[in-house]
C-alpha cells in the first residue's frame, strides 16, 4: 500500500521561502503524475503545481514564477519550493499522485504566511 508523506510546512514571513517535500512510502512508479494542490480555510481545493512522467510541469497562474515542483524519482519523492511567499499562500498544502485509476493523497502540511 502506497502512502504519501509529507514534510516542510511551518511559519514563514511574507516574502520568505518554504520547500514541501512528499515521500510515497512502498515506493511509486515514475509514471505517476505527482501534483501539489492547496486549501485555505472555508476554499475549495485547487491545484498549485503538477509534474508528469517526462518532468513537463503546469502551475496555477498565481504560482508560476515563485513555485517550482521537482521529483526526484530515486527516492520517490516530489518537492514544492515556494518563494517569495505572500499571505494569501496561507493554507494547507496536499500532495497527490495519479496514474490510471489510481488517486493518492497525502495527510496535508499547513503553511501560514505571516509576520
Amino acid at each position: 500500500q502506497v502512502q504519501l508523506v509529507e514534510s516542510g510546512g511551518g511559519l514563514v514571513q511574507p516574502g520568505g521561502s518554504l520547500r514541501l517535500s512528499c515521500a510515497a512510502s512502498g515506493g511509486i512508479s515514475s509514471e505517476y503524475v505527482m501534483g501539489w494542490y492547496r486549501q485555505a480555510p472555508g476554499k475549495q481545493r485547487v491545484l498549485d503545481a503538477r509534474i508528469f512522467s517526462g518532468s513537463s510541469t503546469n502551475y496555477l497562474s498565481s504560482v508560476k514564477g515563485r513555485f517550482t515542483i521537482s521529483r526526484d524519482n530515486t527516492k520517490n519523492t516530489v518537492y514544492l519550493q515556494m518563494n517569495s511567499l505572500k499571505p494569501e499562500d496561507t493554507a494547507v498544502y496536499y500532495c497527490n499522485a495519479r496514474y490510471g485509476k489510481m488517486d493518492l493523497w497525502g495527510q496535508g502540511s499547513q503553511v501560514t504566511v505571516s509576520s
